[in-house]
């Protein structure tokens, strides 16, 4: 089936044009003026609106198994809710347990991620080491299409990976052409501020981000950029929440590393005195990590957003309820760790950043689409109003208003971080492969419709290092 988007302003990361847009195919085959309707194509009369490429939001974890329970929101219930909110990938996260074959974890999130209603890929958390995770993790390059490794550098004597496992795994995945993601807390700190808190008689949520401070991630992301800097292998830093984080990542690109940061849209508006509510429900519901922080790191975030210090935002999309973060009640450290947000991710970053001036139209588009598809090698395939693209849109009316709120989204979790926000401007429809899956506050989607998306190694760009290291003179690298 075809689709015609006449009368919009097409946002691209680079411009902004007057342009129709034709879908065939699930594909982008023509963008320009005064465009004929295909016959029989479906029609979406985007005047005064944007024509914008799908979100592509970078770190989600449907049906996440953790913590002793499993995460609320699967790969159908979540990307049906990114589709409403115009989000039309997610990269969610094969974590395996500690010596569990990779490719046996990667296996598993497949078959659940097969229900998905829209596209979606997997970065793969390396949580153990030994010589079959170096044969398998080229497996996942050369075969699955995974070209992005995780590190959880926090969660001591679960899935953290100590300075063995990061020097092995940054290594094997230099040689592979892959680049390598971190969530930066130092593990020890936490575990050992947790435990003095709690014998201090401080149980409740409160004291999370205290077990959590900002010093714990910048001393992280500082020791995993300088161990990306060694071993020469570019380096992605998730959910920023910090300045100090910010700095490590901004001094290094700075000193001209290849280092990107990703910030989420529940850190730059969202601080810390939610873990205070005296509802401990409201409380627990907020409790992530990193947490939430001051607000004075939330400014700081803001420039490194516009600074380009950070490239890509996301949700950290992780959902449990009520009933299961009643588990943590008498103990802090029991809550599960997680928040929604994958709906709504892309409506407050308009809001707050495009109505406020802090972002231009064109800069949401890099940071909401455009830069994720691009450090992570699926560019212009995904993040492009096109022609070859991906049919991935979403028409964006910058004058529609809402309330956020549970009783409204559709996001699987009993409680929204955004809760009662007031927004203007959010997706009238969203197009998915070609299809029309959101119009006029209303869902048409399709089990499993959503496909794996592969994404290839650098292989150009990290040739170009190796002969750099053969060489007394550099060697021009281009990506």
């Amino acid at each position: 089936m075809s689709v015609f988007i006449k009368g919009g302003t097409v946002v691209n990361a680079d411009r902004s044009h007057r342009a129709d847009v034709v879908c065939d195919g699930g594909n982008i085959v023509a963008v320009g003026n005064d465009l004929d309707a295909p016959k029989g194509a479906t029609v979406i009369d985007a005047g005064g609106q944007y024509v914008m490429p799908g979100g592509i939001d970078p770190h989600t974890h449907m049906q996440l198994p953790f913590m002793g329970t499993v995460a609320s929101e699967d790969f159908e219930s979540g990307t049906a809710a990114g589709l409403a909110g115009g989000t039309t990938m997610i990269i969610d996260f094969v974590i395996p347990s500690p010596q569990q074959n990779i490719l046996d974890a990667y296996r598993q999130w497949r078959e659940w991620a097969e229900k998905s209603v829209a596209d979606y890929s997997f970065h793969v958390a390396i949580t153990w080491w030994d010589d079959s995770v170096y044969k398998d993790m080229g497996t996942l390059v050369h075969e699955h299409g995974v070209n992005s490794f995780k590190h959880f550098m926090a969660y001591k004597g679960a899935i953290m990976a100590d300075d063995e496992i990061l020097v092995n795994s940054f290594s094997r995945a230099f040689e592979l052409g892959a680049i390598v993601t971190v969530h930066a807390e130092n593990g020890e700190l936490v575990y050992r501020l947790q435990k003095e808190l709690f014998e201090k008689g401080l149980t409740g949520p409160e004291a999370h981000p205290l077990s959590r401070p900002p010093e714990c991630e910048g001393e992280a992301a500082n020791r995993a950029i300088r161990i990306a800097e060694v071993l020469k292998v570019p380096l992605y830093v998730v959910h920023n929440s910090c300045r100090q984080s910010l700095e490590a990542i901004t001094r290094a690109r700075n000193e001209g590393q290849r280092v990107f940061g990703e910030v989420l849209a529940g850190h730059l508006l969202i601080d810390d005195s939610v873990y205070r509510h005296k509802d401990f429900d409201v409380a627990a519901a907020h409790v992530m990590s990193p947490p939430f922080r001051s607000t004075e790191h939330q400014d700081a975030l803001w420039r490194g957003l516009q600074s380009g210090n950070l490239q890509t935002t996301a949700t950290d999309h992780c959902c449990f309820c009520a009933d299961q973060k009643a588990a943590g009640k008498d103990d802090f450290r029991l809550i599960p760790n997680g928040t929604g947000g994958v709906e709504n991710r892309m409506e407050v970053l308009w809001h707050h950043g495009v109505n406020s001036g802090k972002l231009t139209m064109n800069e949401f588009v890099r940071v909401t689409s455009s830069n994720a598809a691009q450090i992570f090698n699926i560019y212009p395939q995904k993040g492009s109003v096109s022609v070859g693209a991906d049919a991935d849109i979403v028409v964006w009316d910058p004058e529609a208003t809402k309330t956020i709120s549970t009783k409204t989204d559709h996001q699987n979790v009993d409680y929204n971080i955004f809760e009662g926000m007031k927004i203007k401007g959010c997706a009238s429809h969203t197009v998915s492969r070609g299809n029309v899956v959101w119009a006029d506050g209303k869902l048409d989607v399709e089990r499993g419709a959503g496909r794996y998306v592969n994404r290839p190694p650098f292989a150009s760009y990290y040739d170009a290092l190796k002969l750099q290291a053969q060489h007394a003179e550099p060697v021009a690298v281009k990506r």
